[in-house]
């Protein structure tokens, strides 16, 4: 059953929040959009690479070795964003150099990172692939997918190169799993953060609302999907990346600026993924998963992603 409505701090109607990936994304992008949300009173969430050369196929995506790029995200935590984990590095990351980038996050950010998003081509993705789902959904995602990502991820492997669950179920508050189209993350699933024991390493589980491109974005937070969120009383997480399309010839996207100024106009509470987590966290607890849940949230997921190309 669908669990209770969520009473948001200072009497606020809703939540939004976003936890923005960092491919393809320049300093020069970053330093426009977050400023643009600043000046909008919202608070979201960065991923980062800690470390890491880009790959010659993507020299665009920044990471914490560009001084530049780590001075400006000290200036972001500084204003109230959260720098949140997408790995060490663009590329896959053996045990040794993902357990150097979490101590270097620590150093540059003062702790550990709270939260944290699976790059879907390293092979440390913890949970990943069709990992992510069990039983017949399993088997399902394995025939549409041809498997061809079949062994891939092993970041949760005791004995795989790749292995650092012990560490990510150390340091990482919470972990990002389904993408749902639905504007009100929190509706799709009712019970994040949520603990999963069939996926013991992950200390808890979220989801998000599609974004991945401008595109994607833009329709999920179109007028109709606002108001309803606002109506529902919702929370929206939402999943992204701002190098893809939401700067164009050195403008933010008109339509998402559009967007987001009505959105930031609403009594919604904006605030980074970890503070709306911990939030919902110290209401109600820290959910723990049952077979029929999990069997709700993977199916609804596999429908919305192979019938509606979700992330």
């Amino acid at each position: 059953m669908p669990r209770s409505p969520i009473t948001w701090p200072e009497g606020k109607k809703f939540a939004f929040t976003v936890f923005d990936d960092p491919d393809s994304q320049t300093l020069g992008q970053s330093s426009l959009l977050y400023a643009f949300l600043r000046d909008l009173g919202l608070r979201t969430t960065k991923g980062v690479w800690t470390a890491g050369p880009p790959r010659p196929d993507d020299a665009r995506s920044q990471n914490c070795l560009n001084p530049a790029y780590r001075a400006h995200l000290s200036e972001l935590q500084a204003q109230g964003f959260e720098i949140g984990f997408h790995g060490a590095a663009l590329a896959s990351s053996p045990r040794a150099e993902t357990c150097e980038a979490l101590e270097h996050f620590k150093d540059y950010f003062g702790h550990y990172p709270l939260t944290m998003s699976n790059h879907f081509d390293n092979a440390e993705a913890v949970y990943w692939g069709d990992k992510r789902v069990s039983g017949p959904a399993r088997l399902l995602y394995r025939l549409a997918t041809l498997n061809r990502r079949g062994g891939r991820y092993s970041g949760e492997t005791p004995g795989s190169g790749y292995f650092w669950g012990d560490l990510c179920r150390e340091r990482i508050a919470y972990c990002r799993n389904f993408v749902f189209s639905s504007i009100n993350t929190l509706s799709a699933c009712p019970w994040m953060p949520y603990h999963d024991p069939l996926r013991p390493l992950v200390n808890a589980w979220y989801a998000s609302s599609e974004g991945a491109s401008a595109a994607r974005f833009v329709a999920t937070i179109a007028e109709p999907q606002q108001d309803r969120l606002e109506a529902e009383g919702g929370a929206c997480i939402m999943y992204t990346h701002f190098g893809k399309g939401f700067v164009e010839d050195g403008r933010i996207l008109p339509r998402f600026a559009e967007l987001m100024r009505r959105l930031a106009a609403k009594d919604g509470w904006f605030v980074p993924v970890s503070t709306l987590l911990a939030h919902l966290e110290a209401v109600r607890g820290k959910h723990i998963l049952s077979p029929s849940e999990r069997r709700r949230l993977e199916w609804r997921w596999l429908s919305e992603k192979f019938l509606q190309g979700t992330s």
